[in-house]
C-alpha cells in the first residue's frame, strides 16, 4: 500500500496507521451536569462534571471547555467563597476560580459562573477523565455548586498536534 496524503484526513502510511493533519479536531465529547453540590469543607469534592476521551494519537491535544454554573455561598460569614480547579485522571491541572461568590459580607451569593479553557497535553492513547472539583474557601458556613436549577457543562475537543 502507498502513503497517502490527504490534506483533510491526513497521512495514511503503508502499515494503514493514519496520521492527522495539525489542527484537525478528531472528536468532540459533551457532557452537563445539573444537580446541586454542596460543601462545607476546605477539601476539594467532586462537582459531578465529568468526562472522558479516549485520545487516538499520544500527540494529540485536548481541548477542555468547562463551565460551572451557580456557585452560591451561603449567610453566616463574611469570608465565605468557592474555588474550583480542573482535575485530568487524579492530577490537578489548574485552579481556575478562587474566590468566586466572596463578598465582605454575611450575606448569601450566587455568581453565574466559573469557566475554564485549558489545552492540555495527555500524552496518551488510554480513556482520560477530566472533571472540576470544589471546595470552600474558609471552611465557614456552606458553598454550592449547580445551586438554583443551574447546569454545569464540558466540552472536550481532541486537536491533532
Amino acid at each position: 500500500m502507498p502513503t497517502i496524503i490527504d490534506g483533510t484526513a491526513g497521512i495514511t502510511f503503508p502499515n494503514s496507521t493514519v496520521q492527522a493533519s495539525a489542527g484537525q479536531v478528531l472528536q468532540v465529547v459533551q457532557t452537563q451536569y445539573g444537580t446541586q453540590v454542596g460543601s462545607s469543607s476546605t477539601t476539594f469534592s467532586d462537582t459531578g462534571l465529568t468526562a472522558s476521551i479516549t485520545p487516538r494519537f499520544a500527540t494529540s491535544k485536548i481541548l477542555v471547555l468547562a463551565t460551572v454554573n451557580g456557585l452560591e455561598k451561603t449567610t453566616g460569614n463574611n469570608n465565605n467563597a468557592v474555588g474550583l480547579k480542573l482535575v485530568r485522571n487524579s492530577t490537578d491541572i489548574s485552579n481556575f476560580i478562587v474566590f468566586a461568590s466572596w463578598t465582605n459580607s454575611s450575606t448569601s451569593l450566587i455568581t453565574p459562573s466559573g469557566v475554564v479553557n485549558y489545552l492540555d497535553s495527555p500524552a496518551t492513547t488510554s480513556s482520560t477523565t477530566y472533571k472540576v472539583q470544589f471546595r470552600n474557601e474558609q471552611a465557614a458556613s456552606s458553598v454550592f455548586v449547580q445551586s438554583s436549577g443551574n447546569i454545569s457543562f464540558m466540552v472536550l475537543m481532541e486537536i491533532a498536534a
